[in-house]
Order: C-alpha cells, then sequence, then structure tokens
C-alpha cells in the first residue's frame, strides 16, 4: 500500500485519537520490565510511554527522528534482544502484515510483550470505507483487520493473549468535539463497537524435548504353581 500515515495529524479525530491510544497503553506500562523497548512505525514512535519502565527505546521507520531506517519484514537486530514490541495502526497499510509479526517474533525475547493497536472494522470507522469521498483517505484506505484474525496469527505463532480491548467510539468522521452522546451510548450498550481495538500478547516458548507419553506399566501375572496342591508319598517308619 502507498499510503500510510507518517504523522498523527494525517488522521482523523486529533488529538483525541492519539491520546486515547495513549490512555489505553498507560495502563499497561508499569508490567513491562526489560532493556529494551522498540517502537515500529511513525505513529508509534510519537507516542508517550515515559510512564514504561523500559528507558531504552528504538524508534524503526522511515521518516525523520527514527532511530533505525529499516525495513519492518527485516528487522537489523539480532534473535530475542527485545522485551516488548510496540507497532501502532502499523498491520493496515503494509503488503504483508503476518511477515512483521514473524519479524516482530524472531527479534522477541521468551516472555516478552506485543502490543498490538489497529482500526476495529466492527465499528463506526467503517463507514468511511463505504463512502466514496472518504475511501481513499487515510485511515480508510487501509485494510481493516479483524481482531480475531491477528489473533489467529498470534496463536499460530505461539502467543498467549492476555488483553483484548476496544475503545475510542468516535466514527472518525467530522469534529472530534461532535457525537458525544452517541460515542457514551455505544461504549455502555455496546461496548465491542470502538473504532479501535489493542491486542496485549505474550511470547511462549514451547519446550525444546517432547514430552513423551507415560505408558502404563504391564503387571506380571502370576499363575499357580504346577505342583501346588499335589500331597506327597509319605512312608511309613
Amino acid at each position: 500500500m502507498s499510503l500510510s500515515p507518517a504523522h498523527w495529524q494525517q488522521l482523523p479525530a486529533q488529538p483525541m485519537l492519539q491520546h486515547a491510544v495513549e490512555r489505553a497503553l498507560s495502563a499497561w506500562w508499569p508490567r513491562v520490565f526489560g532493556y529494551h523497548l522498540l517502537k515500529l512505525g511513525p505513529l508509534s514512535s510519537h507516542l508517550d510511554s515515559r510512564a514504561c519502565t523500559i528507558a531504552h527505546q528504538i524508534r524503526i521507520h522511515p521518516g525523520d527522528n527514527a532511530g533505525l531506517v529499516a525495513d519492518y519484514g527485516q528487522l537489523p537486530l539480532k534473535n530475542a534482544c527485545i522485551d516488548a514490541v510496540l507497532m501502532n495502526m502499523l498491520l493496515e497499510f503494509e503488503p504483508n502484515p503476518y511477515q512483521i509479526l514473524r519479524e516482530t517474533d524472531r527479534v522477541l525475547i521468551s516472555g516478552g510483550y506485543l502490543f498490538i493497536i489497529g482500526f476495529n472494522p466492527l465499528s463506526t470507522a467503517f463507514m468511511g470505507k463505504l463512502l466514496p469521498r472518504y475511501r481513499e483517505q487515510l485511515p480508510w484506505c487501509g485494510h481493516f483487520f479483524l481482531p480475531s484474525r491477528i489473533r489467529d496469527w498470534l496463536g499460530l505463532l505461539g502467543y498467549q493473549v492476555l488483553a483484548d480491548e476496544r475503545f475510542f467510539y468516535h466514527p472518525l468522521i467530522g469534529s472530534p468535539d461532535r457525537f458525544g452522546f452517541w460515542q457514551e451510548s455505544l461504549e455502555a450498550w455496546l461496548p465491542g463497537a470502538g473504532s479501535l481495538y489493542m491486542l496485549v500478547a505474550r511470547k511462549l516458548d514451547s519446550p525444546l524435548t517432547p514430552i513423551m507419553e507415560k505408558r502404563r506399566v504391564r503387571q506380571p501375572k502370576w499363575s499357580t504353581a504346577t505342583t501346588a496342591g499335589r500331597a506327597g508319598r509319605v512312608q511309613e517308619p
């Protein structure tokens, strides 16, 4: 896909959209520990993550202020060297999202955290894809993946999904101050209809040595001796 967001100002409903993402992540940052946090994509790089306990934060994207400029599908990092990865609104605009997840899995340590934020197609935000006026604009020009599909990909890679959240109930069309009543109603009555989803997953490695199935030990079958019960001949003195 040729058109992808390079900064938050290209997306609608700003700055409320960015603040909503930062609030959703703020509850998780104190739980993440380690040495290296990887932020994939320009939108991830500009998020406020000062509450995260990981001091060293690496930013990878093709734009300015990037720590590293690289292909998301071929990260210039060693295996198992990253403690947590954040990809915010990235998979929707990449031609091979599953390859990005596989490459992320390669650099993430066992037990590391993966944060994925994207646009929920089962929400009012999908209306922009139905209107020709918005169809070729950001973010509707991207592919809105179902969160269940992302969960399936994570399951294939051996991840445990810790949280699957929905938030920000604005339709992304019009002023961010509009639809206040409808947003509150959707959040109360249809909590799964948030315009954004956040998946929090943790990498689990399977044991290298397979566990052999226990076999039942056969008990020996004891049989009566052939001479048992026979009376011997008693000789009289």
